[in-house]
């Protein structure tokens, strides 16, 4: 599935681009090299200079970077990992914590709990306390 004219590279060719000054990494079996973007990396260099060389797929997800960081990621790829060498690892996405998961049934039970228990609470009150003054 690789992209016509993309570039492809080995996994042997990718590890030997393992230093700050010459930083490339593995993401998705595309081949991403990222020296120019280590001073702006929210994470801090570190991070990266860490994953040099390497297949970073797994890091990459369990931080759980947003759609702007992997948008900002196509312009550093440089190529891709030859077919034989790849692996399958699933791509997560930005959570959606918007009210939109919300379903209608659960927002109205959420409030007609309480208030069935107040206007049972009230008619209890008024019935057993509330009788007639002498």
């Amino acid at each position: 599935m690789s992209s016509e004219g993309a570039k492809t590279f080995t996994r042997a060719e990718v590890a030997k681009h393992n230093t700050n000054k010459d930083t490339w990494l593995l993401i998705h079996n595309n081949v991403y090299d990222v020296t120019a973007f280590l001073n702006e990396h929210p994470g801090g260099e570190e991070v990266l200079i860490e994953q040099a060389g390497k297949d970073a797929t797994e890091n990459f997800e369990d931080v759980g970077h947003s759609n702007d960081a992997r948008d900002m990621m196509k312009k550093y790829k440089i190529g891709e990992l030859v077919e034989s060498e790849r692996t399958s690892v699933a791509q997560k996405s930005e959570p959606t914590w918007g009210a939109e998961q919300q379903n209608d049934e659960s927002s109205v039970k959420s409030w007609l709990l309480p208030l069935v228990l107040c206007l049972v609470a009230t008619l209890f009150y008024k019935f057993f306390f509330g009788g007639a003054k002498q």
